[in-house]
């Protein structure tokens, strides 16, 4: 039978995408590894390849759908033997819902919103965690007939859908347990209770009527920064530490070593040192290199740490991997190269997820001090501020001028420890008040 291509999860965290464009077109033939669509995520654009050989029979969703679901079926592929007429009529339409094919009962009878189902092909069902169960329409024609379940059915066809030699093989039961209400008849109500509380975007825009204003619709990155960044602020139990490191020994170090790098075209900046003090932190604090993971903590072994990037539109937090290993010229020019992907949007999702630390520097724009929003599942984000000259009291209890730069660490405190925190913060100010160190 016709094997469906479906929307493929380009990322682990990857729940929809929109189909930006298709590269092929229906009775193209393709071969495993050809380029067949572009998929737009929250980050990025990326490139699909076709795993299969054979014949686009059939696009089910239509170029620039938006929303559509991964493992929603987009396409039909038609092996050698096989022809239009063999494609499932109940297959998805160009729409990015899944749903649009009306969900099947134990008994093969379609819900009572979408009709009786044809007696020739009954719609697919679903499993009951809500994922589709992908059949020949002759194996659920069959299974139908035959009283079989089909979630208790293993398939042998391409990707594990079920055919007829599987339906054919299978035992009718013997009795028909009774089974409980399909938890499903809850959604409408559970999907209201999970709207936030306040005003409707419809009565906020009331609010404004005769006022001039433009809507700037959510693209995939906006919809998932706010989605993300609302989990943490709601589930996330934050608490702050603040200190303040002296830079002048670091900036004087810094301005030494670039006059030697130059020839070889390194400029190391105030960010490597910092990236370098945290990665060195994590590892002189090893219980605070640690993610939460739901029902354990996760306590890292290398320092993978989070930089945040600004680009039109939103952010990337490209991840500088076993940072604690490298030298500051290699961070550098690592997180140059990080950075331009970023702000192109060519970065994979590998080298914008992960890590157990994160760093948000807004000083270059001249802000003396904020808070950061861990970004999840990290256990810290350490926010960092710029670097300004203020009188200080010295060791000798004299008044000097020194460079000051303010931070703040936020901390997961079913991660983190106030304790620990301290002490992770102090190892990042000791590392920057002691640059020399961080090269021992």
């Amino acid at each position: 039978m016709p094997t469906e291509i479906l929307m493929p999860a380009l990322s682990p965290t990857m729940e929809e995408g929109t189909l930006a464009k298709w590269l092929v077109k229906e009775g193209d033939t393709v071969s495993s590894g050809d380029l067949i669509a572009e998929i737009e995520t929250d980050k990025a654009t990326m490139e699909f390849e076709a795993v299969d050989d054979g014949r686009i029979g059939k696009l089910l969703v239509a170029a620039g759908t938006e929303g559509v679901k991964v493992n929603t079926p987009i396409a039909v592929l038609l092996e050698e033997g096989e022809s239009e007429d063999d494609i499932d009529d109940s297959a998805a339409p160009s729409k990015p819902a899944p749903e649009a094919a009306p969900a099947a009962d134990a008994g093969g009878k379609a819900a009572p919103d979408g009709g009786p189902a044809p007696a020739a092909a009954p719609p697919a069902p679903s499993a009951t965690d809500g994922q589709r169960i992908f059949a020949s329409p002759l194996a659920r024609r069959i299974a139908t007939e035959k009283g079989l379940d089909l979630t208790a059915i293993q398939g042998s066809g391409p990707r594990g859908r079920i055919v007829k030699a599987d339906v054919e093989a299978a035992t009718a039961p013997a009795a028909k347990p009774a089974k409980a209400e399909a938890p499903q008849t809850a959604a409408a109500p559970q999907a209201a209770a999970a709207q936030p509380a306040g005003l409707s975007p419809d009565a906020v825009a009331r609010m404004y009527d005769g006022r001039a204003y433009e809507v700037v619709t959510l693209d995939g990155m906006r919809k998932t920064i706010a989605a993300r960044l609302t989990e943490a602020k709601q589930t996330i139990p934050h608490f702050y530490l603040r200190r303040d490191i002296r830079l002048d020994a670091l900036l004087e170090f810094r301005g030494t070593l670039n006059a030697q790098l130059g020839a070889r075209g390194v400029k190391l900046s105030v960010n490597d040192f910092i990236i370098k003090a945290c990665a060195l932190a994590l590892q002189q604090v090893p219980k605070a290199n640690a993610v939460w993971a739901g029902d354990r903590i996760l306590q890292l072994k290398p320092s993978d740490v989070a930089v945040a990037v600004a680009i039109e539109g939103g952010l990337f937090t490209p991840v500088l991997k076993d940072a604690e290993t490298k030298s500051l010229s290699q961070l550098s020019k690592e997180m140059k190269d990080l950075a331009t992907r970023a702000r192109d949007r060519k970065l994979a999702p590998q080298e914008y997820q992960g890590g157990s630390f994160a760093i948000s520097n807004l000083g270059m724009f001249g802000i003396d001090n904020f808070d950061a929003v861990i970004n999840p599942p990290h256990g810290a984000i350490l926010a960092v501020g710029a670097g300004v000259k203020k009188p200080v009291v010295n060791d000798a209890g004299e008044i000097e001028v020194a460079t000051v730069m303010s931070v703040t660490l936020s901390v997961d405190h079913r991660v983190i420890d106030g304790a620990l925190g301290a002490e992770l913060l102090q190892a990042i100010r000791d590392n920057l008040e002691n640059p020399l160190a961080m090269l021992a």
